[in-house]
């Protein structure tokens, strides 16, 4: 079965930018694209009164996917763009919706001056019910964005990818989530960034003085773990640049740091099959609600 690019459109400044961002990752892995417009159906007395009637209704649902369909069409020759109206709760119609997709897209409000994202509870309850990756995009992202600055210093989509950043566990490393980060930046000629942070186990932590000679031995320890886990994969990708960092701290501000010169961050969702609901896991969401690039989020067994 194909598998399509399906972004989430609800009319915002953030969803069009993850239209767009949809439009290019498409053209990347020569997909067709599918715009899904989802809809909460109003209550019964306001769909009555005379400017929320059906009609009017039908009218904007319609044109809103519509016209943004044109608008990649006209902009992104070449890619097969398709439209879908679900009506119903948004994070389920559209975890719903991911199930047929290769790659679900949403877009993110930006925090201004932080330069993060402010991940609203559709987005996250998308990126926590669905078995595919999710892609978080900002409102302000631009093709751009995720490029190196041309020769002058004037941002520019004509010039290399910035590297992609792959916020890896190595005590937990998952194919499916290295394979994904790896086949981004083949897709775009790019280098490989695979960040790790550790820190010293609790008996190291607690009530042990300052030793530097551990300290070493521990950040050894911990590169030497991080070099095994990658490489029968950079043997598998022999050409591309991989460049490997493992510090001491906090893994999530270490990937956050990083994004600010990547075109995509790529971190994990561990699957968890729970009575409690499903959850995204702490780094993951620090990663996305600070991260100055797209952050895609992949989930695995």
């Amino acid at each position: 079965m194909l598998r399509t690019i399906i972004v989430g459109l609800d009319g915002s400044r953030e969803s069009r930018s993850a239209a767009e961002w949809a439009a290019r990752e498409a053209k990347l892995r020569g997909l067709p694209l599918k715009i899904v417009h989802v809809w909460e159906p109003v209550p019964a007395p306001m769909a009555q009164a005379p400017l929320l009637g059906a009609e009017t209704q039908q009218h904007w649902t319609e044109r809103i996917p519509r016209e943004a369909a044109a608008g990649i069409r006209l902009r992104h020759p070449g890619i097969e763009v398709s439209t879908e109206q679900v009506s119903g709760n948004p994070g389920d119609a559209l975890a719903e919706a991911a199930k047929s997709a290769e790659l679900l897209v949403l877009g993110s409000r930006g925090l201004g001056g932080i330069g993060g994202f402010m991940v609203g509870s559709v987005g996250l309850s998308a990126v926590a019910h669905t078995d595919r990756p999710v892609v978080l995009v900002r409102a302000q992202e631009t093709a751009a964005d995720e490029h190196e600055m041309d020769p002058t210093g004037i941002p520019s989509a004509a010039t290399p990818f910035r590297p992609v950043v792959l916020g890896l566990d190595v005590a937990h490393p998952d194919e499916t989530l290295i394979e994904f980060a790896f086949d981004a930046a083949k897709r775009r000629a790019t280098s490989l960034r695979v960040v790790h942070g550790w820190n010293p186990p609790p008996y190291y932590a607690y009530g042990t003085p300052v030793n530097p000679a551990l300290h070493e031995a521990l950040a050894l320890s911990d590169a030497e773990a991080l070099a095994e886990v990658l490489l029968p994969w950079r043997q598998k990708f022999p050409d591309m640049e991989v460049v490997e960092t493992s510090r001491y701290g906090s893994a999530a501000v270490h990937v956050v740091d990083a994004s600010r010169e990547a075109s995509l961050v790529v971190v994990g969702r561990r699957i968890r099959r729970s009575p409690f609901g499903a959850h995204i896991g702490p780094v993951t969401h620090a990663v996305l609600h600070h991260s100055a690039a797209p952050v895609a989020v992949v989930p695995h067994g």
